[in-house]
């Protein structure tokens, strides 16, 4: 089951954020106060959308989406997925795929007409997956790290 994300889930979505490699280096889920403060701004804001999955009450799976609104393709909305993680456990169960089912038709009830998403390039299980949903690697990304 998905459904937004509450204050009292934001200990087990940092683990799942934290449970592998590139999360594990970059996350500090013992530094609850900070990310308190980002959860209070994502939930204020109607253009985020914090879910988790929920299996038995357990926090299993999480994702965030943007609803960016923008002057391309005739002033489309387009839909942000980020920060997609699955609980080892539950991985290759069809979770995964049930999560973004459900982001998608989120995206596409608030009119977007596009869903887009980057993935790193270290996670190429994450690429065959996103392949499988009809994802077309169209564009190549960039980032610059501030902090």
């Amino acid at each position: 089951m998905m459904r937004r994300a509450r204050v009292t889930d934001l200990p087990a979505i940092l683990a799942l954020l934290a449970d592998d490699p590139l999360g594990a280096a970059r996350e500090d889920p013992a530094d609850i106060a900070r990310y308190r403060a980002a959860f209070d701004q994502i939930d204020a804001d109607p253009a985020q959308l914090l879910a988790i999955a929920e299996v038995a009450g357990r926090v299993v799976g999480t994702l965030q989406l943007t609803f960016i609104p923008g002057l391309s393709r005739g002033g489309a909305l387009r839909g942000q997925i980020e920060a997609v993680r699955v609980a080892r456990d539950q991985r290759g169960a069809g979770l995964g795929r049930a999560m973004m089912d459900w982001a998608i038709a989120e995206c596409r009830d608030r009119g977007c007409a596009l869903v887009q998403l980057t993935t790193d390039r270290a996670r190429p299980d994450a690429h065959r997956f996103y392949d499988g949903l009809g994802f077309v690697p169209s564009h190549l990304g960039y980032k610059l790290t501030l902090v």
